[in-house]
């Protein structure tokens, strides 16, 4: 008799990160690789994010807090929630299964959009949920589409604004016109991982107004992206208490590490740090739209740190021909390209390669 598995797990693939950097200095025996493929911030981490994790080493002998007490405090009192309405995680990822597993069953119906981050789909999968696929409409969230697939069989909405991969979003009013439609049985998350780096007025900068209003709006944000501590796998989910209360019944006892509570308690003071991030994004992004735009390349409107284009070829010969030259980005589908803004001199070294390629 073989060993059985879970029949909804049969057709999920495992999650594939952007290409390390180490892997393709072997694979093609190069000495230097930039590596624009993962949203990762050019510029580090703050500098008073390193200082609390080298006053934190001489604690790795002992569990963190459980409860990342002083965390949600942080979170809590710079947002204006209570500590209650915060539940921290081991970046988004961890997170989305969480709720998944927190809300789900067997044949529940969850709505997500065909081009967006792939674990809302895989999560809903793994746990015998039935996907709603709504196609973007000009590679943007078609919340209108996604109205009109509610069913009385609609357990969870997933929403990311601004969207990755295609850096995309959508405005606040359509987001509040979209909310007043749902009905209140069914959970909306909203994620806004890239939010830090908006520029768009209409975009909905104040989400936490959303939780009094709405309380079937989850929202969920990372340290991960502006912050620059994706290696600490840190974010935060904000909710009703009665939302929060039931999906830590399932959280991992010891799911945030010390380093990454103290680090992020460090990262979220440093507004100078930020703001950094936010002008050599947009600086970078302003570049990079000229120089796509002086080679007839098409891009769509980027809120985000990373830009979606057409290479007019190939994505994935692009993508392999780029890393024999030491630049790795990331291949979405067909001919469609995701690169992430680096630093300038990251940004002028991937637009010349970029030229040889196509």
């Amino acid at each position: 008799m073989s060993i059985q598995f879970r029949p909804q797990i049969k057709d999920l693939e495992p999650y594939k990160p952007g290409k390390p950097i180490e892997d393709v200095k072997r694979e093609y025996g190069l000495k230097e690789v930039t590596k624009l493929a993962s949203n990762e911030n050019p510029l580090g981490s703050s500098p008073k994010a390193k200082e609390a994790i080298i006053k934190a080493l001489d604690e790795l002998n002992l569990y963190p807090d459980g409860n990342s007490t002083d965390l949600k405090k942080a979170i809590a009192d710079k947002l204006g929630v209570k500590p209650s309405q915060v539940l921290p995680s081991s970046g988004s990822d961890e997170m989305v299964d969480q709720i998944s597993k927190t809300f789900v069953n067997e044949g529940d119906e969850v709505i997500v959009a065909n081009i967006t981050f792939p674990r809302y789909l895989s999560t809903a999968i793994m746990m015998g949920g039935t996907p709603v696929i709504v196609p973007l409409k000009d590679f943007t969230y078609d919340l209108d589409a996604m109205k009109k697939a509610i069913t009385p069989k609609t357990k969870l909405i997933w929403l990311c604004n601004p969207n990755n991969p295609t850096g995309t979003m959508f405005s606040e009013k359509a987001l509040l016109d979209f909310l007043d439609s749902v009905p209140k049985n069914i959970v909306v998350i909203y994620d806004e991982a890239y939010k830090e780096y908006v520029t768009n007025e209409e975009y909905p900068h104040d989400s936490i107004s959303l939780l009094e209003k709405y309380p079937n709006v989850i929202i969920m944000r990372t340290f991960s992206k502006a912050y620059g501590l994706a290696a600490l796998r840190v974010g935060y989910t904000m909710a009703s208490e009665e939302i929060i209360s039931e999906i830590n019944k399932i959280r991992g006892p010891f799911n945030v590490t010390t380093l990454s509570q103290v680090a992020a308690i460090a990262a979220l003071e440093d507004t100078e740090f930020l703001q950094k991030s936010y002008d050599v994004n947009k600086e970078g992004k302003e570049y990079l739209y000229k120089a796509f735009d002086e080679m007839g390349i098409w891009y769509a409107q980027s809120e985000t740190n990373h830009i979606f284009f057409d290479a007019k070829k190939n994505a994935q010969e692009v993508f392999v021909d780029l890393q024999k030259r030491g630049m790795i980005v990331r291949p979405i589908f067909a001919t469609y390209v995701r690169v992430s803004i680096g630093t300038m001199e990251e940004n002028k070294k991937f637009i010349q390669l970029l030229k040889e390629v196509l």
